[in-house]
């Protein structure tokens, strides 16, 4: 099953690349999504699928698949270049620089991080090489938000503007044309908030669940001095009017949040629409509308505003962990739903905003039971009887590698068979692979205390690496399952005479022995010890007294003094 599950993630992968080559990359990841479904450990495919990503402009999920990919395969380097391009294609150098740098630590000698390497340091121009805030009028996608908002786009109409707009682009700090209100106006929208509005308010309310923060206006240091004038508008002008939307918006957010301390959830629903009707824009309303639905188990509609939480979030600039939020909460909602899949993808993609304890915890927790799942899913004790039965046939063929391949499939179908262990554990004795031979006894053992065969295989195998002690212990515990077995008698012979052939080993297991610890233990027997140890003459006197001469016979018969 496992093989045909790899061949249709192969088949699966090599559609995705076609795809990808012909820059179909919906579809290209498409494909790998499905191969994923069938190999999800396959590091692989993760950044196959960043690389999709990243052609399809959606830079935070390859982030997601590049970190997926490292996660998997630390020593590989593709996946930090993948992730690097992803961080740079968002501007954020600095992270990138990081990414570069950790990859050429893997491998030092690789081109395609080197060159990214020196292209983000390049960026790195600000105090402590850090990277500088990028000029609003230089972001690749200026254009597009211009085009996207309804008062530029009919800016964008008017040649002097367009003219100001290329001016900026060339030279930002240039502020003869800052007094323009177009010009504010085009500030505000490409830095995601309106210039003359209120900035912030303060929060009272301490929910977890609930959206508390507001977007805050960002600040561009290229014009923090400047002056910009204040026309006069006109009576009711839309500044004035923008004032009292986002202020009545607000005020209805306050009354959400007390709505929903109390619980009442229906009202706090109805005054967060509100606000998200007079300020579509901000991304804190929607996300504590969001809040609502998840309390009210409506987790498809939670989702829905998460998404569309995140798209305004985006539209409008809005601060990273607000983003991270939203994503969380889709995550949240999908666990609810038993859709851990999502749910761990939606929680990577809120970790590639904002690394939180809570989210990487949820992550490492569903990560393992996932894979339990499926460790679970894969079991089944006829095919694994069916594997058992062709390792056999192979081990009596002498072709003792085929053999453990299907030893190895039946223990991963059937894991709590002892059997299986033991016969596993006879292919390694074989293969010379001793010490995991040992351990497939040792497990065998655990698991069926009264299987005779785990001792037996376990005694030959310590014979083998010369541990005739042990091997001793093992054989006798086969004896006391089955007195009779001339096996276990065999073996317990000839650990003996192995041990009597080495003193060491024959010390070791007398030292085992609690009569001879009792005697050793004994501070007049240690001092009397020394005493001979120095004047061997003084062992006469010594044996003259019955009880110390018992435990110095017992002592001489373990072999662990010897008078000479």
């Amino acid at each position: 099953m496992a093989d045909i599950n790899k061949k249709k993630a192969e088949a699966l992968k090599c559609l995705g690349n076609e795809a990808l080559n012909q820059e179909k990359f919906e579809e290209a990841i498409g494909h790998y999504s499905e191969a994923i479904k069938v190999d999800i450990d396959n590091h692989v495919l993760y950044s196959n699928r960043s690389a999709a990503l990243t052609k399809a402009g959606k830079y935070l999920e390859a982030i997601g698949d590049a970190d997926k990919a490292i996660h998997l395969k630390p020593d590989w380097s593709k996946g930090y270049s993948r992730k690097g391009v992803a961080l740079c294609n968002l501007s954020r150098y600095e992270e990138a620089f990081e990414v570069y740098s950790d990859g050429l630590k893997v491998d030092p000698n690789n081109e395609a991080l080197k060159e990214g390497f020196q292209k983000t340091k390049g960026f790195l121009s600000g105090p402590g090489n850090s990277q500088p805030i990028p000029s609003p009028f230089a972001v690749p996608d200026m254009m597009q938000k211009l085009q996207a908002n309804p008062k530029t786009r009919e800016f964008l109409k008017q040649p002097d503007y367009c003219a100001m707009i290329e001016k900026l682009k060339g030279n930002p700090n240039d502020l003869k044309d800052m007094a323009d209100p177009r010009i504010i106006t085009t500030l505000g929208v490409l830095l995601g908030f309106d210039i003359r509005t209120p900035s912030a308010f303060t929060e009272e309310s301490n929910s977890h669940d609930m959206d508390t923060d507001t977007q805050q206006p960002q600040t561009f240091p290229g014009f923090q001095n400047a002056s910009f004038p204040s026309p006069n508008p006109p009576e009711n002008s839309t500044s004035e009017s923008t004032k009292n939307v986002n202020s009545e918006a607000l005020e209805e957010k306050e009354k959400g949040n007390a709505a929903y301390k109390k619980k009442e959830f229906d009202s706090a629903l109805s005054h967060y629409s509100a606000a998200v009707e007079l300020d579509p824009t901000n991304i804190t309303f929607r996300n504590n509308r969001s809040a609502v639905y998840f309390e009210q188990e409506n987790f498809d509609k939670c989702i829905e505003e998460c998404e569309k939480a995140v798209e305004v979030g985006r539209e409008n600039r809005a601060d990273y962990t607000l983003i991270a939020k939203a994503l969380a909460r889709i995550g949240k909602a999908y666990l609810k739903k038993e859709d851990e899949e999502n749910a761990l993808r939606y929680f990577n993609k809120s970790l590639s905003e904002h690394r939180t304890p809570e989210i990487s915890k949820l992550i490492v927790e569903i990560d393992k039971r996932m894979k339990e799942k499926e460790r679970l899913a894969y079991i089944n004790p006829e095919v694994a009887l069916e594997e058992k039965n062709k390792g056999n046939a192979f081990f009596q063929g002498g072709k003792y590698p085929e053999a453990k391949k299907h030893y190895d499939e039946a223990i991963k179908r059937n894991p709590d068979d002892a059997k299986l262990y033991s016969n596993r554990a006879a292919c390694y004795t074989k293969l010379m692979e001793f010490n995991l031979a040992l351990a497939d006894c040792d497990k065998c053992i655990a698991l069926d205390p009264k299987f005779i065969k785990g001792y037996l295989r376990k005694g030959s195998i310590l014979l083998a690496m010369k541990e005739p002690t042990k091997a001793v212990f093992a054989y006798q515990k086969a004896m006391e399952i089955d007195s009779k077995s001339e096996e276990a008698q065999k073996g317990y012979r000839d650990a003996m005479m192995a041990e009597g052939n080495d003193p060491e080993a024959v010390r070791r297991r007398a030292m085992g022995d609690p009569e001879v610890q009792a005697i050793l233990n004994d501070p007049a027997m240690r001092m009397i010890l020394e005493q001979m140890q120095k004047d061997p003459n003084a062992v006469r006197e010594h044996l003259k007294n019955p009880q110390i001469a018992a435990k110095i016979e017992k002592l001489l018969e373990c072999g662990i003094i010897a008078i000479r």
